[in-house]
């Protein structure tokens, strides 16, 4: 197509993300008219992709990614840009899923940003693919049955639905395309699952991964069926259910799994049966956290809905990491916080949490989704977002070629923590980047009463339709390092809005209706969370000040994590960075096929104490050092201007000051050992600097818990900090 077309697709495309008209004649209630079998309906229903934007930090950072690694990946990385997808030779797998997953995450970046640098590649790419779909439907270059897996597609399919949401004048391209390959992929199915269950002789899937994330194919395939299903509904739900069925004959029902006595609360041989070894892969187990749900919308079974919280509740307890992610490296094991967390499980369970939240509407859901967003996604992304980790550990004193192999990881390798372009298995590096923006397309939502919900909480906007009511609302935070949100509403008639109140908010959070100078009051939220306010028609103002303290959990072993809101702080360690040769995931070099990007490996070296046991019992929140140059450094101000990078050592407008003291702490794998049980004190009692975990490229943030005498936590100050 030529670029009078391209710029035609853009511009149309913004016009018609700002307004979306969810309440109106709907292709839900002709499909119900004709007696088709309904989907269970979210409590909180999402906005259409493009509806929300970003603002302040949020959209820095946003703007960062674009810039970096993920934005760029289209011009130089042979596995995007030199992709089967796209007539080229470089995949590093037979399940050809590297540019699918760049087009999951980049598609809500571009509209997400409305960057038309970005909008650009994603039409590129979708473009080819759309015309170079196959005489029967097929997506992708495979042309025979050994070599066409249907997992990879999964992917592409998210893209797409996305894509359809947000550019109007594409839609039924994308849905004519998406009908045909669904003609297929049931015709494939329903001989003996030919794609899905790999067969003698079948090259695309010898580990069987597309059977554990069959679900994958049931978002977009249902918003298909709901909003699109040109008289094919039949062709479309039953594909649906002959990938759980064959998910089920494979031996990958995650039914199966979620049940407690089953789930693997420690396993030390996570490859190896007794149980089958890909249920304990970190990002399977991230993805099939969704798998009852997927089965639940089309069943009614509220058993699976049950069994979804029992998931989360089992994952919780038994691999949740303090950052919010799984430890799992790849496959999990137990809660040692030398063990690895996967950069793509934390990608994946970012948008699960927000997912499951949508059906649930379970409070600490919301919570954990910000939880990993705001803590576990940016703690293994360099600050400028040119490079990233393939595993990040709670403690961690350095990033570098371990020199001996890391035997406390189950099956990453020596370079697993640096912090570069492909470190270890490059699917982090193609999925790593829809994170955050599908944080954002969350972050609001729709009620089941009419009405507009702030979510998962962060700087945006949103603009949309309540029926004839149109609505503009926009959030202006410092959130997660200020604890103060300010919404400034119009509306042409009067709606109902909800603001997500955290579960670690205390009762001295409050709210103040109307200007400055009105009085606050004290929050009520429902018991899901919600705080209820009736916006009237014209301009509004709402203010929510929550309000928290320090708070500190334990765990085992006499060892302890301290937070404050929504963040994970950690110690923080003066730095010695060096960039380092590219090294390719199989240990050669990096081949580019143009030329050499803004992209290096790093290696982090300590050059302050990291080996320290602190006494939780002291603690202060303090302005951070440059909290100058940003505003006043009050954590409750919405509007201060923040550092950006703001994922730097620096960039946060609060820290902490902890009573810490130097231990012996051993070292085991080249590595942080196990917290030590009796810490031999080897230092004095001083005031520890500690950060949010995000900033903190190297950090310690499990430690072992001591008693001191009282310590001057002001002296950091006075002693120009340590």
């Amino acid at each position: 197509m030529g670029s009078l077309v391209v710029r035609a697709c853009l511009a149309l495309s913004l016009l018609t993300s700002s307004f979306s008209f969810p309440h109106g004649p709907s292709a839900r209630k002709l499909r119900q008219a004709r007696d088709t079998p309904a989907l269970v309906q979210p409590i909180y229903r999402p906005f259409p992709l493009g509806s929300i934007k970003p603002r302040g930090w949020f959209k820095d950072q946003l703007t960062l990614e674009g810039l970096g690694l993920a934005g760029n990946l289209f011009d130089f990385y042979r596995f995007v840009r030199d992709s089967m997808w796209l007539g080229g030779s470089s995949e590093y797998s037979t399940l050809h899923e590297s540019s699918p997953y760049w087009f999951n995450g980049l598609v809500p970046l571009a509209f997400g940003l409305d960057d038309s640098r970005l909008q650009r590649q994603v039409f590129s790419y979708l473009d080819y693919v759309l015309d170079h779909q196959q005489s029967d439907g097929w997506f992708g270059p495979e042309t025979t049955r050994q070599t066409r897996g249907l997992w990879a597609r999964c992917y592409f399919l998210l893209g797409l639905m996305q894509y359809a949401q947000a550019d109007a004048l594409l839609r039924d391209r994308i849905v004519d395309s998406m009908h045909r390959y669904v003609q297929l992929a049931h015709s494939m199915l329903k001989d003996n699952f030919t794609g899905l269950i790999p067969k003698q002789g079948d090259e695309f899937d010898g580990s069987g991964w597309g059977p554990m994330r069959a679900h994958e194919m049931h978002i977009p395939l249902q918003w298909l069926y709901e909003e699109h299903p040109r008289n094919n509904s039949q062709i479309i739900w039953e594909t649906l259910e002959l990938m759980i069925e064959g998910s089920a004959k494979a031996g990958a029902d995650w039914r199966t799994y979620w049940v407690k006595g089953v789930y693997p609360e420690v396993i030390y041989d996570p490859q190896h049966p007794p149980y089958h070894r890909l249920f304990n892969h970190g990002v399977n187990v991230a993805e099939g956290l969704r798998y009852p749900l997927a089965i639940y919308r089309m069943t009614h079974d509220d058993s699976l809905r049950t069994q979804t919280r029992t998931a989360v509740d089992l994952l919780a307890q038994y691999h949740k990491s303090l950052a919010g992610t799984i430890i799992a490296d790849e496959f999990v094991t137990d809660l040692n916080p030398s063990r690895g967390a996967e950069l793509c499980t934390a990608a994946e369970l970012a948008f699960s949490m927000a997912y499951i939240y949508q059906y649930l509407g379970d409070n600490d859901l919301a919570d954990w989704a910000e939880q990993v967003t705001f803590n576990a996604v940016p703690a293994s992304i360099f600050p400028d977002w040119w490079s990233h980790q393939y595993v990040q550990q709670e403690n961690q004193p350095w990033s570098r070629n371990l020199s001996v192999y890391p035997e406390m990881w189950s099956n990453v390798g020596s370079h697993g923590n640096v912090f570069g372009l492909e470190p270890d298995y490059p699917c982090c590096t193609v999925n790593h980047p829809q994170a955050y923006p599908k944080f954002l397309a969350n972050s609001f939502a729709l009620t089941e009463d009419g009405g507009i919900a702030h979510i998962l909480l962060s700087p945006g906007s949103v603009a949309t339709s309540l029926g004839s009511n149109q609505v503009k609302i926009d959030v202006d935070t410092a959130y997660p390092f200020g604890h103060s949100l300010r919404y400034t509403i119009t509306a042409n008639d009067e709606f109902t809005f909800y603001v997500r109140i955290p579960g670690w908010a205390d009762d001295k959070s409050s709210t103040i209706i109307g200007g400055t100078y009105e009085q606050p009051q004290p929050l009520s939220p429902s018991d899901k969370g919600l705080q209820k306010v009736r916006v009237g028609k014209g301009l509004s103002s709402l203010t929510v000040n929550l309000d928290t303290q320090p708070r500190v959990v334990t765990r085992a072993n006499n060892t302890a994590a301290v937070y404050y809101g929504a963040l994970l702080y950690s110690l923080a360690i003066d730095t010695r960075v060096t960039e380092v040769p590219l090294v390719a995931y199989d240990g050669g070099e990096v081949p580019f096929s143009s030329t050499t990007p803004h992209t290096h490996d790093h290696e982090i070296e300590p050059t302050s104490t990291w080996n320290v046991a602190i006494d939780p019992s002291q603690i202060k929140v303090v302005r951070a050092r440059n909290a100058g140059q940003n505003g006043d450094g009050d954590a409750a101000a919405p509007d201060a201007p923040l550092s950006n990078p703001v994922w730097d050592i620096g960039g946060s407008p609060v820290e902490l000051r902890v009573a810490a003291v130097e231990i012996d702490w051993p070292l085991a794998f080249d590595s942080a050992a196990d917290p030590p049980l009796e810490p031999r004190v080897t230092g004095k009692p001083f005031a520890a600097r500690f950060v949010p975990f995000g900033s903190a490229k190297i950090h310690m943030a499990h430690l072992p818990v001591v008693q001191l005498a009282k310590v001057d936590l002001d002296a950091a100050e006075k002693e120009g900090g340590r």
